[in-house]
């Protein structure tokens, strides 16, 4: 089986303030939109958001909540992780860790969006971004 992830989709409560958040933090454009659920054309995949009342019923589930992960958004050097870190804040983000150097090297911070998904704002030495922005791990 082809070893890839199509779409990540995350339950949002409020449609406009996630969109706010992804648009003027990220400086992402959606390539589609409703009322329900907003696309983010990623490099290689699909970022949705969704409502969360929405995306709950169309999984049969009860309920849907931010779980324990992260989704990380890396980036060209470590100057540019605290400058992101507070543009997301300020566009609806809550800052979850400050940036700073952990033991294994690199450069990150946590921030979680409007609705708790937690973002890891990162600069890793040893991985490279192309021009596309796909990430390849390894120098």
């Amino acid at each position: 089986m082809q070893q890839q992830i199509s779409v990540i989709t995350l339950g949002v409560a409020d449609i406009a303030r996630s969109r706010r958040f992804y648009g003027e933090g990220f400086g992402w454009g959606p390539v589609f939109e409703s009322e329900e659920v907003i696309f983010y054309q990623m490099n290689g995949l699909m970022l949705g958001t969704w409502l969360k009342d929405k995306l709950a019923a169309d999984m049969r589930r009860d309920g849907v909540g931010p779980g324990s992960f992260s989704l990380a958004h890396n980036v060209a050097s470590a100057g540019d992780v605290a400058p992101l870190m507070a543009r997301l804040g300020h566009a609806g983000g809550t800052i979850l860790r400050e940036a700073d150097a952990p033991p294994h090297g690199g450069f990150r911070g946590y921030v979680a969006d409007p609705d708790g998904h937690g973002w890891e704002i990162a600069f890793n030495p040893a991985w490279t971004i192309d021009a596309a922005g796909l990430v390849s791990f390894g120098a």
